[in-house]
């Protein structure tokens, strides 16, 4: 296998980086036309339009749009349905997830000045959140527990789930965690037309104040353009991991590591920095070795070659450096003692620390999130929490005796801007 072996000593290092991470979502003006016209048609005929890009696309023939809601009977059915051993698996995970969200949770406060004036903060949830989660062979029920649980412990009201089922094939593992964490309805839609329908609302599928979850290119366009009409959490690139080894860990691991995120995709990025270029060298020994037992191998492969990298440093204040120009989704720090590095690691949506952390335990049952921000966004957006189903609203009570005060530093200010009505709003209630 052929990775791209870089070194921080090459003189065109810098540039090589840049190309290597360079990646943007060309748009596709085919795409884009498609999605406009299915987000309009949608808006304007609603459920109809809805019926019949659900015919189209995902070969089901409904002509009842009460028919696309799955009855809560069947995801319990599904749920109780699972192997022991898998619905143990699913209900631990939730807990663990659960109890992480839990300690994000913004409560309301407020404060009294000395004059009477009360000044706060009230935090409310949002009342209904849309979850768009893949369907037919793409099902990851992982995202549901990781989109849904947030928006419970937040205390949003509704919440509306969309999974498409091309020929009617249902996951019921994708189904059973819908149960466990509490979504209110199911419906069996997907695509733009689905994003349409949480965005705009149509007479089966209510509509929502956000939408979350991840989705094909269609899914990703028509989020960015519903945008504003309701919020979105975020729009992802490919997946990522960026390890930073000292070369003292099984290069066995760190190559496996990588295979995660790489099987993902083709676009995957899979990224190794080690100031141990013998130890880079190991691990894509082990690469070459392991690969042929993967099932997704030809995935695996062609992410690597086209966007893995193997880098080596002058030692790990280096390492910490590129990682922070890169910002990487997943970061894995495996290092004797990661503490000690973490200060100076600024930008990555999840940080795995030590040997034993792998991230692929992040992206099912550790707790925190796993919708990360992807494609460099690390640097100023956050992992998906309890803060994204929460708003804030400012609290001004103002007293009497505040009025006096207030007033005559507001008019000051609004005579200055020229907005005499602000002005003398201020002084009337001197």
């Amino acid at each position: 296998m052929n990775i791209k072996r870089l070194n921080t000593a090459q003189a065109d290092f810098s540039a090589q980086l840049d190309a290597l991470l360079a990646f943007e979502a060309t748009a596709d003006a085919k795409l884009e036309a498609t999605v406009a016209a299915i987000l309009a048609d949608v808006k304007q005929r609603g459920d109809a339009a809805l019926l019949e890009y659900t015919q189209r696309f995902d070969r089901l023939d409904i002509d009842d749009a009460a028919a696309l809601e799955l009855p809560q009977a069947e995801l319990r059915a599904a749920f109780d349905g699972l192997p022991a051993a898998r619905r143990s698996a699913l209900e631990q995970a939730a807990q663990r997830v659960t109890a992480y969200h839990e300690r994000q949770r913004m409560e309301s406060w407020s404060y009294t000045e000395a004059d009477g004036t009360l000044l706060g903060q009230q935090v409310t949830p949002l009342d209904r959140v849309g979850l768009y989660v893949p369907g037919g062979k793409a099902a990851y029920p992982s995202s549901v527990l990781m989109n849904a649980l947030p928006a419970k412990v937040a205390g949003v009201g509704e919440l509306i789930m969309v999974v498409p089922t091309p020929d009617g094939v249902k996951n019921p593992l994708v189904l059973a965690a819908a149960y466990l964490s509490g979504v209110s309805r199911v419906f069996t839609v997907g695509g733009a037309q689905a994003v349409a329908a949480l965005a705009y609302g149509t007479a089966t599928i209510p509509r929502v104040d956000k939408i979350v979850g991840p989705g094909n290119a269609y899914v990703a366009s028509a989020k960015r353009r519903v945008f504003g009409v309701c919020g979105i959490d975020m729009i992802a690139g490919p997946s990522e991991i960026l390890v930073i080894c000292d070369g003292k860990t099984d290069p066995d691991w760190i190559a496996m590591d990588l295979f995660s995120q790489a099987e993902h995709d083709e676009l995957a990025q899979a990224i190794l920095i080690t100031p141990d270029a013998a130890y880079a060298a190991a691990v894509a020994a082990s690469a070459d070795r392991l690969l042929e037992q993967m099932p997704r191998k030809e995935i695996i492969r062609t992410a690597l070659e086209s966007r893995g990298a193997l880098i080596t440093v002058a030692d790990m204040d280096e390492a910490c450096a590129i990682s922070n120009r890169i910002a990487p989704e997943h970061l894995e720090l495996s290092v004797n003692d990661p503490q000690a590095w973490l200060p100076k690691l600024r930008h990555a949506g999840a940080i795995f620390m030590g040997r034993y952390t792998s991230e692929s335990l992040g992206d099912y049952c550790a707790g925190p999130n796993h919708v990360l921000p992807t494609s460099g966004t690390a640097r100023f957006s956050s992992p998906l929490g309890v803060y994204d189903f929460q708003k804030r609203s400012s609290l001004i009570q103002v007293s009497a005796q505040g009025a006096q005060t207030l007033g005559a530093i507001a008019s000051e200010l609004a005579f200055g801007e020229g907005l005499q009505a602000h002005a003398q709003s201020a002084l009337f209630r001197k």
